[in-house]
Order: structure tokens, then sequence, then C-alpha cells
């Protein structure tokens, strides 16, 4: 029998990936509350509404449309990389490149417009190119050495987070780009990555529509496509999907290109938003894109998750980020709230992970 149709992929891969893949878990004929705890992101959205709840008593601002787009704002600039990032965990991977591979991505752009005297979307172009190609390496070099992807990504983060500043000081002669904002195209390459617009009185950045649009895909990647079996099977049970012919390397090395596509989008926002860059941005960023992850329900030990509660964790983010300030609490607590949240979540999801196992 072959193993290459979708009918047996499928099949076969259902039984050697984790049982608790939301997709097999859940029915036409499953009872509401089985559906219910089927879905990774449940506890993140419990604790979202608590969050919304807690911030709209504890600051009369906070409801305030001009406040929502700041913290939509805030949450799609994470829910950009959270999306792929997300998808790479459930793959059963991850990635410590991630952060500055956004700045890696800006750079490129900024120094490869200004130094050829080019149209920006040269920059652009190349841009893309260059950052996907970082994010091959990753699936690449994993894939060959199999070393655990803690090591070639940490190996991959310090060799940015170098050459960042070293090529920035050679070419630049400072640890910043030259500004491109007179450059030929930089107007339309701003409106596609920088802009905003109004809608019922709130200011909507276009970085909503790229985090949203990404949201979709993602789920219609993992829900709808035989790509997404491939993607739970590799992070359920390598082994097993291995034999019933998953492509496990070029799945993983699609993960980390798409981790990729999402740093060179925020890379593109960064620069067209200011339009110089800080060679030094980004060191860090990547635990915020794995926490948000992982409090939308994703496993680090892979085969569990969704995009969706990706989203509902950098909403998460956002909310709290900004939340503090419009609360006027001392910002100083705020990574004691991330990481309260980041216990709480991963508790709560890892409950409700067996509660669905159990009703199963």
């Amino acid at each position: 029998m072959s193993t290459t149709t979708a009918e047996v992929d499928e099949e076969t891969v259902s039984r050697s990936s984790d049982t608790s893949d939301e997709r097999f878990l859940r029915g036409a004929a499953s009872p509401l509350l089985r559906r219910l705890l089927s879905r990774p992101e449940l506890g993140s959205l419990a604790g979202a509404v608590a969050v919304f709840c807690c911030f709209a008593l504890a600051a009369d601002s906070f409801l305030r449309a001009s406040s929502l787009g700041t913290v939509l704002y805030a949450s799609s600039t994470i829910g950009i990389m959270a999306v792929p990032v997300a998808l790479l965990m459930i793959g059963g991977e991850f990635d410590l490149s991630a952060g500055v591979l956004v700045t890696s991505s800006a750079l490129m752009s900024s120094m490869v417009s200004y130094q050829m005297t080019a149209n920006v979307w040269v920059g652009v172009g190349v841009s893309l190119l260059l950052t996907l190609a970082l994010g091959a390496f990753n699936g690449v070099v994993l894939a060959r050495t199999r070393l655990p992807s803690f090591i070639v990504t940490l190996g991959t983060f310090l060799m940015l987070t170098g050459l960042n500043l070293g090529l920035t000081k050679l070419i630049s002669g400072t640890v910043s780009t030259k500004t491109i904002a007179d450059m030929e195209g930089f107007a339309g390459a701003r409106a596609l990555f920088a802009s905003s617009f109004t809608v019922g009185g709130m200011q909507i950045k276009v970085t909503v529509v790229w985090w949203l649009a990404l949201v979709a895909l993602g789920s219609w990647i993992l829900l709808r496509t035989r790509a997404g079996n491939w993607i739970f099977a590799v992070g359920g049970n390598e082994h097993a999907a291995r034999a019933v012919g998953v492509p496990v390397t070029a799945t993983r090395t699609a993960l980390y290109m798409g981790v990729a596509l999402g740093a060179w989008i925020c890379g593109q926002h960064l620069l067209f938003s200011y339009d110089v860059v800080q060679s030094g941005e980004g060191v860090g960023n990547e635990l915020i894109y794995i926490v948000a992850a992982v409090i939308g329900g994703c496993l680090i030990t892979g085969g569990y998750g969704s995009a969706a509660g990706s989203a509902v964790g950098a909403l998460l983010f956002g909310m709290t980020s900004k939340g503090i300030v419009f609360a006027e609490w001392n910002p100083d607590w705020f990574t004691f709230f991330l990481g309260a949240m980041l216990l709480l979540a991963t508790l709560l999801n890892t409950w409700v992970r067996r509660r669905a196992e159990a009703t199963a």
C-alpha cells in the first residue's frame, strides 16, 4: 500500500502521532464539552478574558478606542512572529535566533537599498531571499548534524548578533543604518508594512492585518492540509512519521523558513516605521515569541497546539504590557506578571489537555 496518498497519510500518521492532536479529538458527533476541551487555546482564551476584565476595571482609559488600538498594535508585533514560532513548536523544534533575525532582515533591506542607491523595493526583495535562506540554513544544519535545535539556533543567534553589529559599523560607520526615507519606493513600502487606518474611531496599524492573515493561513495549514498532518506527526513522534513516509527534514526546514518569513515582515515594519535601524535591536525577543506560543497552548515537547492559540497568547502579552501602563502600575513588575502568566497558562493547558484525553 502506498504511503504517498492523502488517505493513507492521514490515517497512518494519526495513529502514530500524539492522540491529543486537536483534529483527531474532535468530531461531528462529539459532545460540546469534548470539542471545547480539545481546543489547545481554551485555557489561554479564558486567561485573556480574565486579564481584559481586570484591566477594564483597574484602568478607566483601557476601554478607550485609542487604548485598544495600542493594545492591538503591541499584540500584532508579537503575534506576527508567534504564529510561525507556534507551528515550529508543534513540529517539535524552536528557534532562538528569531528575535535577531527580525533586525537582520531590516538591516539587509536598508543597507542594500542605501549602498546600491536603488529603489527600496530592491532591498526588500533581496532581504526576503536572504532571510528565507537563513531560515533554510537552520533547518538544513539541524537535519545534517542531528544537533538539538537549541544548539543550532543558539549558534545562529550569536552569529547574527555579531554580524548585525559588525557589518553595520563596517558599512555605515555607526551602529545604525542611514536613513532611506528620501529614496524611491519608500512611500509605497511604508504603506504596505507600516501604515495605519481608522475603524470606528480606532486607529489600526497594518501589522494587525498581517497578523490576522498569518493566523488564518497558519490555521488553514494545520487543520486543512496534508502539511498540517506532517507538522503534528513530526512533533508527536518523529520516528513513526518517518516510517509512514512523512518528509521530516523538508517539513522542519519549511517551518524554519516560515519563522524567517515572519521575521522578514516584522523587519520591514521596523525599518519603514522609523526609516533607520539600530543593529542591537531584537535580542531577547525570541523568548517573548516562545512565551506567547506556550501561553497559547503549544507544548515544548511538540505535537500539540494551534495558530489561533498563539494569537491569544500574543493578545495576552499586549494587554498586559499596555494595561500596566494604563492602570499606572509600576512597570518594573511587568516581567513578574509575564512569568506568572506563563506558569499559570502552562498548568491550565496541561489540565485541559489531560481532560481532553480522558473524555476522548
